[in-house]
């Protein structure tokens, strides 16, 4: 962990006084994902997210690990009724029956995906022609809650059949995993990341997880 992490420029939606969005901030939170448990996990917790604040999705996290199979989407779409409907009562996750039912059907069209596209990563990089979008913002009042992107990304996939997959959604779930790089730009991670995609293996983004 980095020394005087209270005096280092971050992003001004981060508290330095909560762990785990620090730790999301200064290690997930825009970072390229080319990993499709990963991209499973995010599409859950994003949609769980709907209508509630992060801080709440990151707390019940290893909740979610535990309940989802560790995000496995083959496991997932095997989930039976009876499985399901134990979620719904489920205290470590957000009971929200039309949110849980969601995830487990979505879990069934990800592995559709997969199969087409070969793996659901090759499949959504498509929608930024296989590069982040390295965005310049200076305030969070110029990040946008949803893009051009997000909006042909979320109707894809309502179209292929997933649920709880808004433009706003979407969008969040694209900043999550890299697609975007909204981290301002005297952030210390904005440069990092972009440099990381610069010289790093995330270059090879097109290659299937």
């Amino acid at each position: 962990m980095r020394s005087g992490a209270g005096t280092i420029k971050r992003c001004s939606w981060v508290s330095v006084n909560d762990p785990l969005m620090l730790q999301y901030h200064d290690r997930e939170w825009g970072v390229p994902v080319h990993d499709d448990r990963k991209h499973f996990e995010f599409l859950v917790l994003e949609a769980a997210q709907a209508g509630l604040s992060w801080t709440i999705v990151l707390k019940k996290r290893e909740g979610y690990r535990r309940a989802f199979d560790g995000f496995d989407p083959e496991r997932v779409a095997r989930f039976s009724a009876r499985r399901t409907e134990k979620l719904v009562s489920d205290s470590a996750i957000i009971r929200n029956r039309m949110k849980i039912e969601a995830a487990v059907r979505n879990a069934g069209v990800f592995l559709k995906i997969q199969d087409e596209f070969g793996s659901f990563d090759s499949y959504c990089w498509r929608f930024v022609d296989g590069r982040p979008k390295l965005n310049r913002w200076k305030t969070m009042r110029q990040i946008p809650a949803t893009s051009p992107e997000s909006e042909a990304f979320s109707k894809d996939l309502k179209h292929r059949g997933f649920s709880f997959v808004g433009s706003t959604v979407v969008y969040a779930h694209m900043q999550a995993v890299g697609m975007v790089n909204d981290h301002l730009v005297d952030c210390f991670r904005y440069r990092e990341i972009r440099q990381d995609w610069k010289t790093g293996p995330a270059r090879q983004r097109s290659e299937p997880s």
